[in-house]
């Protein structure tokens, strides 16, 4: 009995003892579970060290010394459709990128967030000096190591956790991807955002992983690199799974792995949508990828561009969609001019009288005036209403022809009738091309149905005052994808009125722009072109820091030719010295074969000097023979190294607007200007035995633009060292000019090139010396023949004089022999 007794004694202090010991054991393993599962809020300050937050904590964005001031939104905003609370971005990045991707997004799209956005690295990152108000939440316990799956999730519930209640819609980022802020703003606003949404690019994996990523027939996840958007609601059902979609990984993508959690635990997958591969747009071309030309259709249809590696092109890339922007509000303020155009006629109001008009009293259609630079515009010109017959001719001279384009341009306004498509208009005919077709398929998905362009066979083409009317007739490809699907190729014919713009100017002195001084009307667009910038200064007070008084050094090389010498000094006084311009004159003087004594230029050079005390002439003897290279290298040793120099030739007339534009289009360090001149045929085959016209006669009877001429330029000597300066050893007429042109493009420095119809090359006959280097000699004497007279006035000749023909022919078969 006594053994009966005493057994269940034991047994039961033995089970007291088990239950003691196993609860002490469960509390180890609970704190021990907790310890590994607890995901604090660390945040670094680069100035206050570490701050730490619990896993159910958040930190005070009202702390000065926390990154979160940057990023917090307004408290009383709350979920609405406000521009502060809109949309929250996470942009996943590292340490090493933080002074250069994650400052180049934070800088470009990253400010144009209709809410706010933060940048999560590993838990050892600081802010970057270079970017001080990055807005930087280093994560605990994550590294910058690839694949970056723990940062995600991370990510997601630091987002969640600190700001789930004040933003509707969460976008994760990388930061290789630009944003086009405003079209996700207005995608975003045309979703219910209280739904589940998981929006992004569908994806299965590549052909290589494609059944190897633990996925189902019918699931996908959204691609990381373009960018993911998920919904308040859908973040909310994933939150409270984040440790356990953390700890069940498949596959080392992160995309897939939250793609899975989603599927999981919202139950929804990534939009199954074919729009979303051009929407958020991933470029497969890696490094490479929108280095080249923007003008493209993916760019401009896109949403989202990814990858974008290198920073400056992230700023490229930002510049061009602010230009797209720029156009589209352009267009939109003509269509307003337009509409106040047509409302005026209907309420007979005069349009000459609308900048004064009142629509209510103390209410003016204007607020400002035309003086003002915030003035909008001239409705008489930009409200024409659009179409091709903007601009009525008053007789049959000023009527416009139009140009026919194909495979080849043909205008009745060229000496040559058919020629190749210029660059400019092709680009300017694909621009037109694809906002055409954007504008047919800007309805597409609603309808079911895309057009696509095939090609243009052919259009039309003219420009007249106000703007560039095209007509073409494009081959399209119309597809119906929704109910019966269709593919037919259609014909349409379009017509389209570019109209003009306002003009626009700036004050720029050495590259930097001037800001405006004193009362904003004193730099409205009247006050400019009646006395600032488009007057050039003549006969008005300029600033002392205006580019306007830069001293020019003119470098001028001679041998011989005294009386075109006489011509030129002549010039020059009548329009530098006469008007005071900052100038000096440095004549680099070669003693010539035929007329070795060097005293009549020296004595033309000390009688100006004489008639002008103030002017600053010099001379430089050469020795030696003639060698343009050589005479403008002894000019350029002779000055200064912070002198303007501007290299001219005896046979240049100019006026003072052309030392404006010397001026203004010469700048140190950055850009050298090599001007086009007019350069005159031959006047006896031009005018024969007519009284020779005016030197300074531009049109294309009498000259013809020097496209290829290099001699006349300005720089300054800086440059002229940086790049190398002139080729010595070259002898003779011609190709130092092209090989100081061929340096300057290798270098750093800009080229600025545009005609200039105030400086004009006087016609002199072109000796070519048989002696000189086959290059030189085909230079020399293609410019000879270049000389002689327009195409259409040397056709008329021949047509004259049939018998040129016949020797032409004659002598290319003495020349090629028979029967070529």
């Amino acid at each position: 009995m006594l053994e009966v007794r005493e057994q269940p004694v034991m047994r039961k202090q033995r089970g007291l003892a088990g239950a003691f010991l196993g609860l002490i054991l469960g509390l180890i393993l609970g704190f021990s579970i907790l310890n590994y599962e607890m995901l604090p809020t660390l945040l670094l300050s680069p100035a206050n060290g570490t701050h730490k937050a619990g896993p159910n904590q958040t930190m005070d964005p009202n702390d000065q010394s926390s990154p979160l001031r940057n990023i917090d939104p307004r408290k009383d905003g709350g979920i609405s459709n406000s521009s502060s609370s809109l949309l929250l971005v996470g942009v996943m990045t590292a340490q090493k990128y933080l002074s250069t991707r994650a400052k180049a997004v934070y800088e470009t799209w990253g400010s144009e967030v209709p809410g706010k956005i933060a940048f999560f690295s590993s838990e050892s990152s600081r802010v970057p000096s270079n970017c001080p108000d990055l807005p930087l939440v280093p994560l605990p316990t994550v590294d910058d190591s690839y694949p970056p799956q723990k940062k995600s999730f991370l990510m997601l519930q630091y987002m969640w956790k600190n700001y789930g209640d004040r933003f509707e819609w969460f976008f994760r980022a990388d930061d290789d991807v630009y944003v086009r802020m405003d079209q996700l703003e207005k995608l975003l606003r045309s979703v219910d955002s209280r739904r589940n949404r998981y929006i992004g690019q569908a994806g299965r994996g590549n052909s290589e992983e494609f059944g190897l990523l633990s996925l189902e027939y019918d699931e996908n996840f959204c691609m990381g690199g373009p960018g993911v958007v998920l919904s308040r609601e859908t973040l909310r059902r994933i939150i409270p799974h984040i440790k356990h979609c953390l700890k069940n990984l498949y596959t080392t993508h992160e995309d897939v792995e939250l793609g899975r959690c989603v599927r999981r635990y919202a139950g929804i997958p990534c939009t199954w949508s074919y729009e979303m591969q051009s929407i958020l747009y991933h470029n497969s071309s890696g490094e490479q990828a929108f280095t080249g030309n923007l003008k493209r259709k993916e760019v401009h249809r896109a949403i989202t561009l990814h990858p974008v590696k290198s920073p400056p092109y992230m700023y490229r890339l930002h510049n061009y969609m602010k230009g797209l922007k720029i156009q589209d509000l352009q267009q939109e303020r003509i269509q307003l001019h337009r509409d106040i155009h047509t409302s005026a006629k209907q309420l007979n109001i005069g349009i000459e009288n609308l900048e004064f008009h009142s629509l209510a009293k103390n209410v003016p259609l204007f607020p400002v005036t035309s003086d003002s630079e915030d003035y909008p515009g001239d409705t008489k010109f930009l409200g024409v209403p659009a179409g091709l017959t903007a601009f009525k001719p008053k007789s049959v001279k000023e009527v416009i022809p139009w140009d026919f384009i194909s495979r080849s341009e043909f205008s009745l306004r060229d000496s040559n009738p058919r020629r190749r498509i210029h660059s400019h208009i092709k680009e300017g005919l694909e621009d037109i091309t694809r906002e055409v077709m954007a504008s047919i398929n800007a309805c597409s998905r609603q309808r079911g149905r895309i057009v696509e362009e095939r090609s243009a066979l052919y259009g039309y083409r003219r420009v007249d005052v106000f703007g560039a009317d095209t007509i073409l007739d494009l081959l399209l490809v119309y597809r119906k994808y929704r109910g019966r699907k269709l593919t037919i190729p259609v014909r349409r014919h379009v017509y389209l009125h570019q109209h003009f713009n306002g003009l626009e100017i700036r004050e720029v002195v050495d590259g930097v722009e001037l800001a405006p001084e004193g009362p904003r009307n004193e730099k409205s667009l009247k006050s400019l072109l009646h006395g600032g910038l488009l007057s050039f200064g003549l006969g008005h007070r300029r600033d002392p820091k205006s580019p306007m008084d830069k001293l020019i050094r003119f470098v001028l090389p001679l041998s011989g030719r005294y009386e075109i010498l006489e011509r030129f000094l002549k010039k020059y006084e009548e329009v530098c010295l006469q008007h005071q311009e900052n100038v000096e004159l440095l004549l680099v003087l070669f003693p010539d074969k035929l007329e070795a004594n060097l005293t009549r230029p020296l004595t033309l050079i000390d009688d100006l000097k004489y008639k002008h005390p103030s002017s600053r002439m010099d001379v430089v003897l050469g020795s030696g023979n003639f060698s343009r290279a050589r005479a403008l290298h002894l000019g350029v040793t002779r000055s200064k190294r912070e002198d303007l120099l501007f290299f001219i030739d005896v046979d240049i007339v100019f006026t003072r607007e052309a030392l404006t534009r010397i001026r203004l289009n010469t700048i140190v360090n950055r850009q050298v200007y090599f001007p086009i001149v007019y350069s005159q045929f031959d006047p006896k085959v031009v005018y024969g035995d007519r009284k020779k016209r005016d030197d300074m006669l531009v049109n294309d009877f009498s000259g013809y633009w020097r496209q290829f001429g290099f001699g006349i330029v300005s720089l300054y000597k800086e440059d002229y060292e940086t790049v190398g300066g002139f080729d010595l050893s070259i002898n003779g007429w011609g190709k130092e000019d092209v090989d100081l042109f061929e340096k300057v493009v290798k270098s750093n420095l800009t080229i600025f090139r545009a005609v200039d119809r105030n400086l004009v090359h006087v016609y002199h006959e072109v000796e070519c010396n048989e002696d000189l280097p086959e290059s030189q000699l085909l230079m020399c004497k293609g410019t000879r023949a270049d000389t002689y007279a327009g195409t259409e006035l040397l056709a008329k000749i021949i047509y004259k004089h049939p018998e040129y023909l016949r020797f032409a022919r004659e002598r290319r078969k003495r020349v090629n022999g028979p029967g070529r």
